[in-house]
């Protein structure tokens, strides 16, 4: 991470449809101790997972999930980095074939535009990672600048419902090391550079 900055600045956590979206608290907690600025906004079905009042009390900002309407006052602060943990195959697949049709991926088709730092950690169940589409979709991303972190040295997939006995090993820790990783030799956009 870049010493010219006093504090990191403004980080998106993005949050999609998974179980393992329930422990986003983690990741939020680490990002905070590091300095960021931190917002939470979910798909609607990633909705399903969290305690949004929780991490509205834990970031003192709204958890976003729906477009607002037009002519209301934006809620969050700009995004200086996003990090969209758990990423579904859905979100993946849609974002690289640049469909916006929920907020969050609005937030990252805008994200590639402004050059904002972008970390994915895709999760599913092994039978649907298996799907040609999501490998595609993750290697488009990767050409893009996103750093994508998945397989089996980032984290184990289960089969269809099973996942829940590596939930202590989502890699959240790594997902931000990953985005300071990138700051430290990126210098298309300092962190706290955005307004």
């Amino acid at each position: 991470m870049s010493t010219a900055n006093p504090t990191p600045g403004v980080l998106y956590i993005l949050v999609c449809g998974s179980p393992i979206a329930r422990d986003v608290g983690v990741l939020v907690d680490l990002a905070q101790r590091d300095g960021w600025e931190v917002c939470v906004i979910t798909t609607p079905d990633g909705r399903k997972f969290v305690d949004a009042a929780a991490l509205q009390a834990q970031t003192g900002h709204a958890v976003r999930s729906y477009y607002k309407n037009p002519g209301d006052d934006d809620l969050l602060p700009p995004a200086d980095a996003m990090i969209v943990a758990p990423a579904t195959v859905n979100t993946v697949n849609k974002w690289a074939a640049g469909i916006t049709d929920t907020l969050v991926l609005g937030l990252l088709i805008e994200g590639y535009g402004f050059g904002i730092p972008t970390v994915v950690v895709p999760y599913t169940n092994k039978v649907m990672a298996m799907h040609p589409a999501l490998h595609e979709s993750m290697a488009k991303l990767r050409t893009w600048g996103v750093e994508v972190l998945y397989g089996d040295d980032v984290v184990s997939l289960g089969g269809p419902g099973q996942n829940d006995r590596f939930r202590s090993r989502f890699p959240w820790r790594r997902a931000l090391q990953t985005l300071h990783a990138r700051f430290e030799t990126d210098n298309r956009v300092e962190p706290g550079a955005r307004s």
